[in-house]
């Protein structure tokens, strides 16, 4: 019989304990998103930088406009503080291509609004008892608020990556990484596993709830595909051969001139990059980024395997094959640390392929959380016995196949909003996200 999954360590835990999480969580996400639009001027706040993205004073409003939404009106039952401007920073009711035109409120404004909703919400967290109903059951709205403001840190952290001009962020490098010498695959086998999480406190209606899914046993890249090795398909001639292409992907790829990575060109007979507003050469250790699901699907295609499922990839994260559990992380149940992943802006870009060999699986696969996104074959649909909480257009209005799943997490990700069951999802055509992917391939019958 398959082992149940880890309870979250946040249960039945002393209030203080939860206030200072929530507090820490909160400062955590305020401080970075403080950073990401203090490092330009006014000029670079109000401007829309791509269709794709909406200005980051308009983030940074909605950021305090959700705030107060749940902390303060949902959860505290005040009053509404600006009621006017809840429509212009409702993410439905406003495509960002149309945010621009749209009498967003000034960036001091906005920083003042923040900051005042903010002072309010600390004295809501100081008088919660974390009991009473499901949103203040162990803090889940504070949890809820602060990875949505994460959320968004690394959506305009996206665009200072579209913005044009020189660099105005900085950060240092991952370490260096010894050359990673380990096996290319690692064999994960068959047999049952529970999938999803009824007891982490923080997780989002779309993780829920925890299940037993039947994995056949499957062969999964020990790291991220690199840079190099996608070299070698673009020289291989990979974008211009059909037979590696799904036909809707042939078509996006011949439609919109795609030959390459978002934001490579060649120079000669090297691949440059640009990043963050530097040039350079691509490092081609590092795990490809910013490939679209049928730019992985095609790889992977090419090289003779696949995208692993969503359960193949959480079953790989999660399931130790010694005690039968789903863990919460690869190497555990313990938050990470520098020493686990690649999380949280701490760098501008991934870290080395086979970095981080304390983060490993018990079954030694590398960088699962952090470094990159990875794309999965799945579509983005509802675990069985799946409720909305706290509102359907969380989750529930994206089901379907026209979205497919992201897993483990960026370079760009918070830890507050990363976990082993955490679930991303994005149009197949989306490239300027930090996505890459590994592989996989199916494993004998009898490797079990």
């Amino acid at each position: 019989m398959t082992a149940p999954e880890t309870p979250a360590p946040t249960h039945d835990v002393d209030p203080e304990i939860l206030r200072e999480r929530a507090l820490a969580a909160l400062t955590t996400a305020r401080a970075r998103t403080a950073l990401l639009t203090s490092a330009v001027d006014e000029p670079d706040l109000t401007a829309q930088h791509s269709p794709l993205m909406s200005p980051l004073v308009w983030d940074l409003a909605h950021i305090g406009n959700q705030e107060e939404l749940w902390l303060l009106r949902n959860v505290a039952g005040r009053e509404a503080m600006r009621p006017e401007i809840d429509g212009l920073y409702d993410a439905f009711e406003h495509p960002r291509s149309a945010r621009p035109s749209l009498p967003l409120l000034p960036p001091e404004e906005a920083r003042r609004y923040l900051a005042e909703v903010r002072g309010r919400a600390l004295d809501v967290l100081e008088g919660s008892d974390f009991h009473g109903t499901r949103l203040t059951e162990a803090g889940f709205a504070f949890g809820m608020i602060a990875q949505h403001e994460q959320q968004h840190d690394e959506t305009m952290l996206i665009t200072h990556q579209l913005r044009r001009g020189p660099a105005v962020l900085s950060a240092p490098d991952p370490g260096p990484a010894p050359l990673f010498t380990g096996p290319d695959e690692v064999l994960v086998p068959g047999g049952e596993f529970m999938m999803g999480t009824s007891t982490e406190p923080w997780a989002l209606d779309n993780e829920r709830p925890a299940h037993r899914r039947v994995v056949p046993p499957f062969h999964i890249d020990t790291t991220p595909v690199t840079n190099g090795a996608y070299q070698a398909f673009i020289d291989d001639g990979g974008y211009e051969d059909e037979r590696w292409w799904t036909a809707r992907g042939w078509d996006h790829i011949r439609a919109h001139g795609i030959t390459a990575p978002l934001f490579w060109r060649r120079d000669g007979r090297q691949w440059l990059r640009r990043r963050f507003g530097v040039t350079e050469v691509v490092p081609a250790d590092e795990p490809v980024l910013h490939v679209c699901w049928y730019e992985a699907d095609a790889y992977a295609r090419w090289a003779g395997r696949r995208l692993p499922t969503e359960a193949e990839w959480e079953k790989a994260a999660r399931h130790d094959p010694v005690t039968g559990r789903s863990t919460r992380y690869p190497w555990g149940d313990a938050d990470p640390t520098p020493d686990h992943a690649n999380l949280g802006q701490r760098h501008l870009r991934p870290a080395p392929a086979g970095s981080y060999p304390e983060g490993a699986s018990p079954l030694g696969v590398r960088q699962l959380i952090g470094d990159v996104w990875e794309w999965t074959s799945s579509d983005f649909l509802p675990y069985p016995g799946f409720t909305a909480f706290p509102y359907k257009e969380y989750s529930e209005v994206f089901f379907g196949p026209e979205y497919k799943v992201l897993r483990g997490g960026s370079f760009a990700v918070d830890q507050v909003a990363c976990r082993g069951t955490f679930r991303n999802w994005d149009y197949p055509i989306r490239r300027q996200i930090f996505s890459g992917f590994r592989t996989a391939r199916d494993a004998s019958p009898e490797a079990v």
